[in-house]
């Protein structure tokens, strides 16, 4: 053990990150990236190690922000350094790298020393690539979502809750705001947790993000929840299932979302704040997670056998994936279609999508007999009731309950995509879309997105928009510009396809 001289570096790493200079680091053999136990007063953690040779003197230790709040540290005070070991979960992530199964006890470990800050975010990733490309028995599944409900918090609402949750992957499903005000206008309670975006260019958290605030404590999860009956809020916070979001944390840059990892994730998340009933929304077809009926029907079959395994009653609806969901992807240009939808005016394909799957719910909760529940629902989003739960919500989440769709900000730079002939829209492509968004700069800039004019079955005349292109910064813009022309986000095509023999 050493004692270093702490200086404060007041820069956010998103990690636990110690900064050693190269001859405190030699004499004490430690290397790049190797594991170290932090001390200040009785304050233990543990840090990864970086090097430098200029910005430290010896004797001193570089302390970024995230661990200067955590222990108190100020400028400085004195640390003690010790080399740490390296944890057996490591071991358990190479033996999934050699595509062995894992026992209940290893992938217990994994996740606990996951949320200890104990493994490398390279550690994190072997575990995930290994999931990705061997894939996880029922058995880990079922162990790798009760051990992410085991090492966070949980919520007890005291009475029977009902959730919705997207595998995601399609742009533009923004329809989880219509179902949470839908069913809490029924009377039944839908404390929706949900997950920022990983591959997306936007997920639920980031959307209603833009109308109020979605990070809360679990105390005000509750309390915001049994006051209107519904919340939609960002899981980070609450401090249920955090080894999730410190694995989306890796995920993300990767555009990587294994599948049994993402079974388990969703399904902590619901355990977590108690739903009693969980309809699934698996959307298939191109350019979606899942891209053909066989294979949606076996992930749902996965999805209701994890169910049975941990006492909570699972629905899925195989939902149409092939492009996407309304006209407009990005979390502003999304909240907008999203409160017109709730206003009775937007597209049909979200409002069809949100009272289907809506509907599902509403009859699992006995306020719709079987197979009405779409109308049920329907009646309840253009009676005006979902949308006035909606602003009850809204306020809750200390947002503006009054604010209409214009007012929504959305990116100053702007450029459009025009159709180069006359014809059909004969396919819009998901990831295309997609990619466009993302570098417009989705979800992180809130502003920037896609807009779609028409979808596939239209007619259109050459020079008719097809698509814009938002962004709240010019050099963004002409990146997202770029990829559009390579990427072919819209098909054109006219009724005659080819001529035989051609001259």
């Amino acid at each position: 053990m050493i004692e270093l001289k702490a200086k404060l570096i007041n820069i956010p790493v998103g990690k636990r990150l110690v900064l050693l200079h190269k001859e405190d680091a030699k004499k004490n053999g430690v290397l790049l990236h190797d594991r170290v136990k932090i001390s200040y007063k009785k304050d233990i953690t543990t840090a990864f190690v970086d090097i430098t040779d200029t910005f430290l003197q010896p004797g001193e230790i570089g302390i970024f922000k995230e661990l200067r709040e955590e222990l108190g540290i100020k400028e400085g005070n004195l640390i003690s350094v010790t080399p740490a070991k390296i944890p057996e979960s490591v071991n358990f992530i190479r033996k999934k790298m050699k595509g062995k199964p894992l026992m209940k006890n290893e992938i217990y470990d994994i996740i606990c020393d996951i949320v200890e800050h104990n493994l490398s975010e390279l550690e994190i990733a072997a575990f995930l690539m290994a999931e990705d490309f061997y894939g996880m028995s029922i058995d880990e599944v079922e162990y790798l979502t009760q051990a992410m409900v085991a090492a966070g918090t949980t919520i007890d609402f005291e009475c029977r809750c009902y959730d919705k949750h997207s595998i995601g992957g399609i742009p533009g499903n923004k329809v989880s705001l219509l179902i949470v005000p839908i069913i809490a206008a029924a009377g039944l309670l839908i404390p929706k947790v949900s997950s920022r975006a990983i591959t997306s260019p936007s997920g639920t958290a980031d959307t209603m993000e833009v109308l109020a605030g979605v990070e809360f404590t679990a105390s005000e999860l509750k309390e915001m929840a049994l006051k209107v009956g519904g919340a939609i809020v960002w899981g980070g916070k609450l401090g249920i299932a955090p080894a999730d979001d410190l694995m989306i944390h890796v995920e993300y840059p990767l555009s990587l979302d294994p599948l049994g990892q993402m079974i388990a994730s969703i399904m902590a998340k619901k355990l977590a704040v108690g739903a009693d009933c969980i309809v699934i929304d698996i959307p298939v077809g191109a350019g979606a997670k899942v891209e053909t009926e066989e294979d949606a029907r076996k992930l749902a079959q996965n999805f209701v056998d994890l169910g049975d395994r941990v006492n909570v009653q699972v629905q899925c609806g195989i939902t149409y994936g092939g492009q996407p969901v309304g006209h407009t992807v990005g979390p502003a240009l999304e909240a907008r279609e999203a409160l017109l939808a709730l206003n009775g005016k937007g597209p049909a394909s979200l409002i069809e999508k949100s009272t289907a799957l809506a509907g599902m719910l509403l009859e699992m909760g006995g306020v719709a007999p079987r197979d009405q529940g779409k109308e049920a629902a329907k009646e309840l989003l253009f009676s005006g009731k979902a949308l006035k739960k909606m602003r009850e919500i809204i306020e809750a989440q200390g947002g503006n309950p009054n604010i209409k769709p214009e007012e929504i900000p959305i990116g100053q730079h702007h450029m459009e995509i025009r159709a180069p002939c006359d014809g059909f829209v004969t396919n819009v492509d998901n990831t295309a879309i997609t990619a466009i968004a993302r570098t417009a700069g989705a979800p992180i800039e809130k502003g920037a997105g896609v807009a779609l004019r028409w979808k596939s079955g239209y007619k259109v005349k050459k020079n008719d928009v097809l698509l814009e292109i938002y962004a709240e910064r010019e050099s963004k813009l002409t990146e997202a510009y770029d990829v559009a022309l390579k990427t072919r986000p819209v098909t054109i095509e006219g009724m005659l396809l080819y001529t035989v023999p051609k001259y």
